[in-house]
């Protein structure tokens, strides 16, 4: 007797509720000449519409010159100082918008991506209706352009997040959590501790949510997402208590919310995990801003 197949949970919602992104639509028409790109703690959304670009980056992680001969999207998750160079007349035509990830470089989803994506339009399902809407609304003045625009890019930026989780090695994604959310088995057990990180998440019980043995799940987690089942929970953790930490909520009522059974235990894992205790972060994260 056959068993029903489990359909692929919801990969994203859980992630993008918890860590907002919001765009910004900051630029549409043509770009001419030299045009440089640094904004600090924030990431870039750029839509090639039509026209060429050569662009260049001065962080050695990433080409020092790039040639871009069709439309295509060009997605910085991170911040990456970038610039374009266009012909001085004609220029190319362009829709682009800044995004704010919420927690900044802490960012789970920002940092599992690389620091740049270049697709061209065609090779991304879905993206033609919403790029229709996009570009429509930006031809023009009306009451509620940029607001709209704005959800518009954040629609755009969804539809490429769930291309590269269908996609993870064309779009040149290392081991980490979008390769554990590309693969249904991993998935089932991700998206459960995503959205049940408080309760007791012990190996036998993440393995029963991938439907595999003990021993199949932990070394193909390993392989996959690049670190242990256990680690990437306590990382998930953490992540959320910065978040929270940075809003305003007390960590003695994180440790119960996060599965600690008090706050000094929250508060050794944070410590192990991101190099200072909850206080000496925060006071560090005011400074900073």
């Amino acid at each position: 007797m056959s068993h029903p197949i489990e359909p692929t949970p919801d990969r994203l919602s859980g992630l993008l509720e918890r860590f907002r992104v919001r765009a910004h639509l900051f630029h549409t028409g043509a770009l001419c000449g030299i045009s440089r790109f640094d904004v600090k703690e924030r990431g870039f959304l750029h839509v090639l519409r039509e026209g060429h670009l050569t662009l260049s980056h001065s962080d050695r992680g990433l080409p020092r010159r790039m040639e871009i001969r069709e439309p295509s999207l060009l997605f910085y998750p991170r911040h990456v100082i970038h610039t374009f160079h266009n012909p001085p007349i004609e220029g190319s035509q362009f829709t682009c918008a800044t995004l704010e990830f919420a927690g900044g470089a802490m960012n789970p989803v920002a940092r599992a991506l690389p620091p740049l994506i270049v697709l061209p339009l065609a090779r991304v399902e879905g993206l033609d209706a919403a790029l229709s809407l996009l570009f429509a609304e930006t031809a023009r003045v009306r009451c509620g352009q940029r607001l709209l625009a704005d959800r518009l890019f954040e629609v755009v930026l969804i539809q490429l997040l769930r291309w590269m989780l269908d996609h993870p090695a064309d779009a040149g994604i290392q081991a980490g959590l979008i390769t554990g959310l590309s693969d249904p088995r991993l998935a089932r057990a991700l998206v459960a501790m995503h959205e049940a990180p408080g309760e007791t998440w012990n190996l036998d019980r993440m393995a029963s949510c991938a439907g595999m043995s003990r021993s199949a799940f932990a070394s193909a987690f390993r392989e996959i997402v690049g670190q242990t089942p256990a680690d990437y929970l306590a990382g998930w953790r953490i992540s959320l208590a910065q978040a929270r930490l940075r809003d305003g909520v007390p960590i003695k009522l994180l440790a119960n919310e996060l599965g600690y059974a008090n706050p000094s235990a929250l508060s050794r894992v944070f410590a192990a995990k991101v190099g200072k205790s909850p206080r000496e972060w925060l006071q560090a994260q005011a400074s900073e801003h």
